[in-house]
């Protein structure tokens, strides 16, 4: 049976991640100003177009339905992956993998960029999500792969999270954005954990309390929270090439005002 349930949740994943036509909330940013853009550490957001992709947006009320974590090409050198290998990536057919940005050029994206982050800090980061490479998730769980078939399954709004967390024990095929949520648990580094205030039992000030902050479970980790992260920076490459807005080529509108203000 075991065969059979891995033969059915090959065929099921493959299913899940063909490419579906859907139209994008914006327009990719080209592939040169992200790479002058990205330093190692940094979150890709990619807003996806696979059946997969869909179901994620749905659960999570976002745009954003996979993650990436950038980690430089001389991080991956001598890995197995992509010749311009860049990010590290978790995908529910091949498992843990080293992808180029190639991959993600025809994609809405948004970088996500932690705060704070020391060299040492960085280059422990780097070295767990490496380490990461080549895990792959139990496709037996075919139940847990069959809940996506549905773009907008019918849950309700307090069980979506839930519903990211595969049931198969293997954290890093959940979804993407848990393998990078371990990751970042593995410095210490929060994305966004629960916070609760606790009573600081101090005598000279009775009202004051502390924050203290729980680990939420990776499994529960959706690619939005690294773009809601009051810990991570939203980095734009648009704007890091000089905006101006006076340069923008609008079609005619017939808006008066707007042929008055760009002739």
């Amino acid at each position: 049976m075991g065969g059979l349930a891995r033969f059915v949740g090959r065929h099921l994943a493959a299913y899940l991640a063909r490419e579906v036509h859907v139209y994008g909330t914006a327009p990719a940013t080209p592939v040169p100003w992200l790479m002058s853009t990205l330093v190692p550490g940094d979150v890709l957001l990619v807003e996806g177009h696979s059946r997969f992709s869909t179901a994620i947006k749905y659960l999570t009320q976002s745009t954003w339905s996979h993650a990436a974590l950038y980690v430089g090409s001389e991080a991956l050198a001598g890995e197995q992956g992509a010749a311009d290998a860049c990010f590290i990536e978790a995908d529910v057919q091949t498992g843990v993998r080293a992808v180029g940005l190639a991959l993600f050029a025809q994609h809405h994206t948004r970088i996500c960029r932690p705060v704070g982050l020391h060299e040492s800090d960085r280059h422990a980061l780097i070295r767990h999500a490496v380490a990461q490479l080549g895990r792959q998730y139990d496709l037996r769980n075919v139940i847990d792969l069959a809940r996506y078939l549905l773009p907008t399954p019918p849950v309700p709004a307090r069980f979506r999270r839930r519903m990211l967390s595969l049931g198969s024990g293997d954290p890093t095929k959940a979804i993407c954005s848990t393998l990078i949520a371990q990751v970042f648990q593995s410095i210490g580094y929060p994305v966004l954990p629960e916070v609760r205030l606790q009573d600081r039992n101090d005598p000279q000030c009775p009202d004051c309390k502390d924050e203290i902050y729980r680990i939420r479970h990776h499994s529960l980790f959706a690619p939005r929270d690294f773009d809601v992260s009051p810990y991570f920076d939203i980095i734009k490459p648009t704007l890091r090439q000089g905006f101006d807005f006076h340069a923008v080529r609008w079609e005619p509108s017939g808006n008066p005002d707007l042929a008055r203000s760009h002739p």
